[in-house]
């Protein structure tokens, strides 16, 4: 297609539309990648809570039903070390809940499953040669980051700040995903631990334009086609969207949490540490309300979660969302329920038309 004005995100990926699903874990499934590749956007497959093996097969799903280009997704955190006095607080703070539900507040938990881009995951990306590797929380190490290069594929990732931006391209990166304070889910910021210095969207696209010579994707608070043709007025050549994908039959989320997106203002989500230890957007539940937004005895990334399994394994199963990460952008309201390759498909048409 010809009609769009900014063609570099467009024939860097080799898509259609430059409208890419955000990689969400857990809701992001094989099928709503397809979906969304199938469309002419760019299919996501998120690797953060996922082994390689499980990689391997969403992969294979991926490819056996469509050869449309596929972005793979990966975490860089570093693993954190061992703090037993601040798990013991943080075991503490919810032992109330331990208590209220009849489970034992010393009983064992499950470490995390978010694991960090390393060997195993870029074996992967060798083995498959996905067209796109994108990155959140900064870069793997100079190493892996070389292996990936070296298959060919586009390298991306996220900033939430210029100086994150410029740090990336500095690095090599093919594209820069400028990711605003509305964006729902974890926040990308890795040069920085100040989450009340975090820029909304629409003030943080020009900027990083204008800092860096690479494309430049918008993400955050973008759900309909006014907010893609904001953004592409702006400066940025694609558009990144996530919230407005999980009320599609393809995403892969609990029924408390729809209703909570199909439900929730835009000022009912807020940025919270307490569900993995790491800022996250969210929609605010009975555990965020009570325990605080950011709390600073959270054990570090990812560790937070481990002691709320037990908590969500009890109320979840009867519809409770007291302690379930409600992962959500502030534009939730924004979103139609329907099929995301319709939703790719329409959202396309409707930013043409108000482009022309």
């Amino acid at each position: 297609m010809t009609a769009w004005p900014d063609r570099r995100i467009l024939d860097l990926f080799g898509i259609e539309h430059p409208i890419l699903l955000a990689p969400m874990a857990g809701p992001g499934t094989a099928e709503l990648a397809i979906a969304v590749a199938e469309a002419g956007g760019l299919g996501a497959l998120p690797c953060a809570t996922i082994t390689p093996e499980q990689a391997r097969s969403a992969l294979d799903a991926f490819r056996a039903a469509t050869s449309r280009p596929v972005n793979l997704n990966f975490f860089c955190h570093r693993k954190p070390e061992d703090d037993p006095q601040r798990e013991a607080a943080w075991r503490a703070r919810l032992a109330p809940y331990y208590r209220e539900l009849g489970l034992d507040p010393a009983m064992p938990v499950a470490p995390s499953n978010r694991a960090p881009f390393d060997d195993a995951f870029c074996e992967v990306v060798e083995a498959y040669r996905p067209e796109i590797v994108s990155f959140h929380f900064g870069l793997p190490e100079p190493r892996l980051l070389d292996r990936v290069k070296a298959t060919g594929a586009k390298v991306i990732a996220s900033a939430t700040t210029v100086r994150e931006a410029r740090h990336l391209e500095a690095e090599g990166c093919d594209a820069i995903i400028a990711q605003g304070f509305e964006a729902g889910g974890h926040r990308g910021m890795f040069l920085t631990a100040d989450v009340s210095s975090q820029i909304g969207t629409f003030a943080l696209v020009p900027q990083v334009v204008d800092a860096v010579g690479v494309p430049v994707i918008a993400a955050g608070g973008i759900a309909d086609a006014r907010g893609v043709v904001a953004a592409l007025a702006l400066g940025a050549s694609a558009v990144q969207i996530g919230t407005a994908f999980l009320l599609s039959p393809e995403a892969k989320i609990p029924s408390q949490h729809r209703r909570a997106l199909e439900t929730a203002e835009a000022d009912e989500t807020a940025i919270t540490n307490i569900f993995t230890g790491r800022p996250a957007r969210g929609i605010i539940n009975r555990l965020m309300s009570e325990l605080g937004r950011l709390a600073p005895d959270a054990p570090a990334f990812p560790l937070a979660g481990g002691a709320l399994a037990p908590l969500r394994a009890e109320t979840e199963p009867v519809g409770s969302r007291d302690f379930m990460s409600l992962w959500s952008g502030q534009a939730a309201r924004l979103a139609k329920p329907m099929p995301a390759g319709d939703f790719v498909r329409t959202l396309a048409a409707e930013v043409l038309a108000k482009v022309r």
